[in-house]
């Protein structure tokens, strides 16, 4: 006999965890007992909302459900930022939530939320276990659904009085393996039909399910067919950047070129991407009711073509199955855009030209130095502002899982995202870039880094406000600020009064050497970059955004 705890996490050793995110709660205590005895590390962390961005940037790296534990009410709320993230980015991952004991619920007791009503419109699945019996069965299916069609998050909920009992003689369940939508020969022979009748075709790609593999066959493929590939928002490690066939990203602040490019396409091969508002300039380069550009488009999810944009090919299939059917065809003789092909890269190169911003310290330098010298193997991660545009538009990724950043814009994520990245990799470097207002949404896990040794180094781009907000608000109310203006501690005396290593750069010249000696100390560490407080964009200072 055993209890339900160590049940589920017997379980969860069967589905390949190897380390699941915490923030302790008396809800689980029979969890954490379970994990006491297991191979599965506890990564106990700060908040619930960097516990779940660590489990969600673990499904980015692996592929396989990355998983959280927090506790009942205010816990499971707190969390809700990671699960939104893993929606939006089609990420698997799995929260287990304490509840209240089983005769207490509707009651509204202590900390108690029904969750399913909660967590139901961002999660693929929202479910609560009362019978320990079937704690495999309901785990087993948790990773199921994660990683079947559109990847995504599952929350499940544990009473505490459940979580307690003995669950009896219960099997362990084999582990999952995810539903796949494969492409086939008539799929693929259709696509290629539908492709050669484009005068100015466009490669679209995005979605999660990707590998290195797959990015060998999009670029063999793009090469064969001299086709010009974009990638939709922080998606940029599917594609070698400096391959000729790669145009830029479709994010914020995307080249206005490649948005031209996106307009006057007369064929738009969409291979996982979702075609959101970011890709399409808000649904501007794509007219919803009657597209300019026939539309192929491949996705896992049957339901997900023609859902905004009616489509001329919908094909219910994944990335990777498509890209091996497609990457076998020869290069046709009737290959017609390879001036449109070129034009696309000389576009994507100009877009990389930097444009120099004021004061000593010039990120667009710095983030060129790290593209030049930084392992092709280095994880770069980022949460939201508008320093993260410098990264997009001057860094050059090379391998795919090298880049960890949230498509659905949330601010605090990179930190807890180089946490993870650097407990599964612990021997590539990796580098978290964050502004001064993104980093201290989570900077409280510095703690978590020192004690479980995530020595990653953290970039901080410190300007002294909200730089997103403020450029936006110097656009449609310039003389009128409110609410930007940030207070900042010294992030370096900081990271050393958390028993980190710290420095402080002044000058572009002086980041060379501050980067090598955080990198050598072996800790976590973090720079401060302190840029001229008129920085608010790659190409915009205090007072340049047109009114």
């Amino acid at each position: 006999m055993k209890h339900a705890g160590r049940l589920l996490v017997e379980q969860l050793e069967v589905e390949g965890v190897e380390r699941v995110f915490s923030v302790p709660g008396e809800s689980f205590l029979a969890v954490l007992d379970g994990l006491h005895d297991s191979h599965v590390r506890n990564i106990v962390c700060r908040h619930e909302g960097a516990a779940a961005m660590m489990a969600e940037a673990t499904g980015k790296l692996t592929g396989r459900p990355g998983v959280a534990f927090v506790t009942r009410g205010p816990g499971a709320t707190n969390a809700a930022a990671g699960v939104h993230v893993a929606r939006q980015d089609s990420t698997p991952m799995i929260l287990f939530v304490g509840q209240v004991a089983r005769d207490h619920r509707d009651r509204e007791a202590f900390q108690e939320l029904d969750y399913r009503r909660v967590f139901s419109p961002m999660a693929k699945w929202a479910a609560e276990i009362d019978n320990p019996a079937r704690l495999p069965e309901y785990v087993n299916r948790a990773f199921h659904v994660a990683m079947s069609g559109r990847p995504g998050p599952v929350v499940l909920a544990l009473p505490e009085d459940m979580l307690a009992e003995e669950a009896g003689d219960v099997p362990l369940r084999p582990a999952a393996t995810p539903t796949r939508n494969a492409a086939g020969i008539d799929e693929a022979e259709l696509l290629y039909e539908h492709l050669m009748r484009a005068q100015r075709p466009l490669c679209i790609v995005g979605g999660s399910g990707w590998s290195e593999a797959a990015r060998k066959n999009l670029e063999a493929f793009a090469e064969t067919f001299d086709l010009p590939v974009a990638v939709s928002f922080r998606r940029q490690d599917y594609i070698d950047n400096r391959h000729a066939a790669y145009a830029g990203d479709l994010g914020v602040g995307m080249n206005p070129a490649l948005a031209e490019r996106v307009r006057s396409a007369d064929c738009l091969l969409v291979i996982g991407a979702r075609l959101g508002d970011i890709a399409t300039g808000g649904y501007s380069l794509i007219d919803p009711a009657r597209p300019a550009q026939r539309i192929l488009h491949v996705h896992p999810d049957p339901d997900e073509p023609g859902k905004v944009f009616p489509t001329d090919l919908a094909i219910a299939a994944s990335s990777r199955s498509m890209l091996e059917r497609l990457v076998t065809y020869t290069r046709p003789n009737a290959v017609r855009w390879s001036d449109w092909r070129a034009a696309a890269r000389a576009d994507y190169e100009a877009w990389q030209r930097r444009h120099e911003t004021p004061g000593p310290v010039k990120l667009e330098e710095i983030v060129w130095q790290m593209s030049e010298t930084l392992p092709e193997d280095a994880i770069l991660t980022n949460g939201a502002g508008n320093f993260a545009a410098f990264l997009h538009r001057y860094y050059r990724w090379k391998r795919h899982g090298t880049q960890l950043a949230p498509t659905s814009g949330s601010m605090g994520y990179g930190f807890p995202a180089a946490i993870a990245a650097r407990l599964a990799h612990p021997d590539r470097l990796v580098v978290c870039l964050a502004g001064d207002g993104d980093f201290q949404m989570t900077l409280n896990e510095l703690s978590t880094a020192v004690q479980h040794g995530a020595a990653v180094v953290v970039i901080v781009v410190n300007n002294g406000r909200y730089g997103t907000i403020r450029m936006h608000q110097e656009q449609a109310f310039p003389g009128r600020v409110s609410g930007t203006e940030l207070a900042n501690p010294d992030f370096a005396e900081l990271a050393r009064a958390y028993g980190g290593h710290g420095e402080t750069v002044l000058a572009t010249e002086d980041f060379p050497s501050a980067f090598r000696r955080a990198v050598e100390s072996g800790r976590p560490a973090v720079i401060e970059l302190r840029l001229d407080p008129r920085v608010l964009s790659t190409t915009r200072t205090l007072g340049s955004a047109p009114g």
